[in-house]
């Protein structure tokens, strides 16, 4: 996948969600078929440190990922919010990338009056920026 397509209501979705929660990181996946994201599931971070990391809720992440089997979906993306930081894959995300193909949202807080998201594919440990794509 070299690009994902995502609906504007999708996009400013996940950005409302990153703003109403400044002070730690917001989490979930994409569901979607053919590049083309149709739905988010938010799931609660229960990182020690929820700051400056994520970690999915177990129980949540499955609950999501049987309802887009359901649904019919795909798991196309894992999001997350960086809310001191750059909207890049840190090296814990790089380390903790345990779906290769899924693409990893970051939403950035850190730009002034700007909320920034940028897609990556991370995959052994290396990391390829790829276009997103807004849809009406």
């Amino acid at each position: 996948m070299n690009a994902l397509y995502i609906p504007r209501k999708l996009t400013q979705h996940l950005l409302h969600q990153a703003q109403i929660s400044p002070n730690q990181e917001i989490c979930g996946l994409v569901g979607g078929n053919n590049d083309t994201a149709t739905s988010v599931y938010p799931i609660d971070n229960i990182a020690e440190h929820p700051a400056t990391r994520f970690e999915l809720d177990p129980k949540q992440q499955i609950a999501a990922i049987n309802t887009m089997r359901e649904k019919g979906e795909q798991l196309l993306a894992i999001y997350h919010s960086h809310p001191t930081a750059s909207a890049e894959p840190s090296q814990h995300d790089i380390q903790r990338a345990n779906y290769p193909d899924a693409i990893y949202l970051i939403i950035s807080l850190n730009t002034k009056g700007v909320l920034e998201m940028r897609g990556f594919h991370i995959k052994s440990q290396q990391v390829k920026e790829i276009d997103l794509i807004m849809t009406p």
